[in-house]
C-alpha cells in the first residue's frame, strides 16, 4: 500500500510539472467579430493593453478565424504600433495562413478554422504603459469575405 501512495504521488508531481512547463503566459487577447462574414478595408481595429512588466519580452499574434471558403493562402496587413508616449510605427506584414502540401494552418472543425500567427519573426520588449495595436487588412478583395473573427494576442514569454 506504502508502493501504491508513493507511486501515485510521483505520477501527480511528474503530470503537475508537465502542465507547468508546458503553460504559456497570456497577458492579453481580443478580437473584433464580423456578423457579416466580411472584413472591410476601411475598418481599422484597435486593441489596447497595458504593459506593467517591462523586463519581459512578448510574442505578438494575429487570431483570425475564418471559412474554408476564404479565397487566399495569406493575408496582407497594415499594423499601426503605438508604445506608450512613443510615436506610431507602421508595417505592413504578409502572413501566411496555408501551406501548400498540408492547407490551412491552424486548427479547423467542419469548414472553420483558427489561427494564432506571430506577426513579427522576433518577441518585442515594450515600456511601461498604454499599447495600442491597430490593424486592417490591404488586399485586394474588399471587403474581405469569409473572415469570422480577427483580433490580436500578446503573450509573455517565459525566461
Amino acid at each position: 500500500m506504502k508502493w501504491f501512495k508513493n507511486t501515485q504521488f510521483c505520477l501527480c508531481l511528474i503530470f503537475g510539472l508537465i502542465l507547468y512547463s508546458c503553460q504559456t503566459i497570456p497577458l492579453f487577447e481580443q478580437s473584433t467579430i464580423f456578423p457579416e462574414h466580411s472584413w472591410s478595408s476601411k475598418q481599422a481595429n484597435t486593441y489596447d493593453f497595458n504593459i506593467t512588466d517591462t523586463s519581459a519580452n512578448y510574442k505578438i499574434y494575429f487570431v483570425i478565424r475564418h471559412h474554408n471558403a476564404y479565397h487566399y493562402k495569406n493575408i496582407w496587413l497594415q499594423v499601426a504600433i503605438k508604445i506608450a508616449q512613443d510615436s506610431i510605427v507602421t508595417k505592413n506584414v504578409n502572413l501566411n495562413m496555408a501551406d501548400e502540401s498540408k492547407g490551412w494552418m491552424g486548427t479547423g472543425m467542419d469548414d472553420i478554422f483558427d489561427q494564432r500567427i506571430p506577426l513579427f519573426a522576433a518577441p518585442m520588449r515594450f515600456k511601461k504603459g498604454m499599447t495600442t495595436f491597430t490593424i486592417q487588412h490591404t488586399m485586394r478583395e474588399d471587403p474581405l469575405q469569409n473572415i469570422l473573427a480577427t483580433g490580436i494576442r500578446v503573450e509573455k514569454i517565459k525566461s
